[in-house]
């Protein structure tokens, strides 16, 4: 049993306090936010568990099968109530110890606790006349149909004179503009996080080319690198990877949400790994894409080249003030405009940048967008449309709705990439080559810190890296 970090539970205090002020201007109500439930994966295997984000962002309590009710008067005055798994010695001796009510209250900061079991017969009184019910919409499945059961024992109630709460709302609109601003605490544990993960890939660099070294029969496959990876998550403190790891050898890199598996990695290919670690509960993101042996062939480092320079315009566009579209933008032209100096775009169906954008001619090579948001989730909640703005027109006439307005305290991730695949139309030398470069950003006022720079990411930091490993 774990005692959680002091600045933690202030943070989730003051998290609480501004949910309550937030709820306070709808009339107040009732909020009610559950965990992530336990997950069989087999028999009576169950998969490594892990809380639910909005949940854990309020309590900083990490124990399955717990809500959090908190009651919000108009004024905004509020009442937190953990609802939690009972103390069980016999329980505890197999699946370890539990904090219970009474010592979750007082090591979490909570007004009340009480066993989960009594979960359903609490929460009609609780509810009962109240303003409105708030709760996290289309997250967990069933869970509506457990609020429609606790209103239904309200209204059943009707007789004796209480009034069923008049209005739900999804909590998720509040939590997710809350959550896509980062205070201190969170920054200084993505950036430990991003630290952990940048280790792995310097590690899986290394042992790459050490395994170029080796006689071919020692067979360097994939999951090889991933254990390094693994390795130097654990290593560093990090819970658990923050995404299944992505270890794509040769043409395997072409493919988006490729597995590491167990084809080999051999001289002369590149090699594409998209994997990070979690810590704490917040995510890191980074992927780097370097030569098997430590050498970028003359192709390789053309197309490498092009991905840099388009992550490193899409960074420069990264800044409180720009537009969330602007990085993908400032991205997309510079991959465009290789496209077209390498031929992998014909000149005469798209003779310069603009036409290679209008008709969508890159998307065969690039087809997703450059960025993300990061947090609690490496696909982070918030809205990427500036809230209460209207649409936005474009030259051509047609309107989107307004990209979001990047602001301090908001991190993404800047991901360009190239993936090309084997064609009679595509030049036999760029054949089976897949490139992607990430890195962690933290917004801030005239620019933007990357939070993934101990990576290495220039083709002379890789090459010399990978050499003196």
């Amino acid at each position: 049993m774990n005692h959680p970090d002091a600045t933690l539970l202030a943070r989730c205090a003051q998290r609480r306090a501004s949910l309550a002020t937030q709820m306070a201007r709808a009339g107040g109500g009732v909020a009610i936010v559950p965990t992530a439930p336990e997950v069989m994966r087999n028999r009576d295997s169950d998969y490594p568990y892990r809380h639910d984000s909005y949940f854990y962002y309020l309590t900083g309590f990490s124990e399955p099968q717990s809500v959090l009710v908190l009651v919000v008067e108009p004024d905004g005055g509020s009442r937190s109530t953990l609802f939690c798994r009972a103390k069980d010695p016999e329980r505890e001796i197999w699946d370890g110890v539990r904090f219970g009510p009474d010592a979750a209250r007082e090591a979490f900061g909570f007004d009340a606790a009480r066993p989960v079991t009594q979960l359903d017969a609490e929460l009609p009184p609780i509810l009962a006349d109240r303003a409105g019910v708030w709760w996290p919409f289309a997250v967990h499945t069933g869970f509506e149909t457990r609020v429609e059961q606790w209103l239904a024992a309200v209204r059943s109630q009707s007789r004796a004179g209480h009034r069923t709460p008049a209005a739900q709302y999804d909590l998720c609109a509040l939590l997710d503009e809350m959550r896509l601003f980062k205070d201190d605490f969170e920054l200084s544990v993505i950036r430990r996080a991003a630290s952990i993960s940048a280790a792995g890939h310097r590690r899986a660099m290394q042992a790459s080319a050490r395994g170029c070294r080796q006689p071919p029969s020692e067979g360097l496959r994939e999951y090889h690198l991933e254990a390094e990876l693994l390795h130097a998550f654990r290593a560093g403190g990090a819970q658990s990877p923050a995404y299944g790891s992505i270890v794509a050898a040769g043409a395997n890199a072409c493919i988006l949400h490729y597995r590491a598996d167990s084809a080999p990695v051999n001289p002369g290919q590149l090699v594409l790994i998209d994997a990070a670690c979690e810590l704490d509960g917040y995510a890191s993101d980074i992927t780097r894409t370097f030569p098997a042996d430590g050498h970028f062939d003359g192709p390789q480092r053309t197309l490498y080249a092009i991905v840099l320079e388009a992550q490193e315009a899409a960074l420069a566009a990264s800044c409180a003030g720009n537009r969330f579209h602007d990085p993908h933008d400032a991205a997309l032209r510079v991959l465009a405009q290789g496209l077209l100096d390498t031929g992998l775009v014909a000149r005469d169906t798209a003779p310069d940048v603009d036409a290679v954008i209008a008709t969508g001619a890159y998307r065969r090579f690039y087809m997703h967008r450059t960025s993300h948001w990061m947090g609690m989730d490496v696909h982070d909640c918030g809205e990427y449309t500036e809230p209460d703005e209207p649409p936005q027109t474009l030259p051509d006439g047609t309107t989107r709705p307004a990209p979001r307005i990047l602001r301090p305290g908001m991190v993404m991730t800047i991901e360009p990439g190239l993936y090309i695949r084997a064609a009679a139309d595509v030049p036999a030398a760029f054949h089976d080559i897949g490139i992607r470069i990430e890195d962690d950003v933290l917004i801030r006022e005239s620019s933007c810190e990357v939070l993934t720079a101990m990576a290495p990411k220039s083709i002379a930091e890789i090459e010399d890296w990978m050499q003196a490993g």
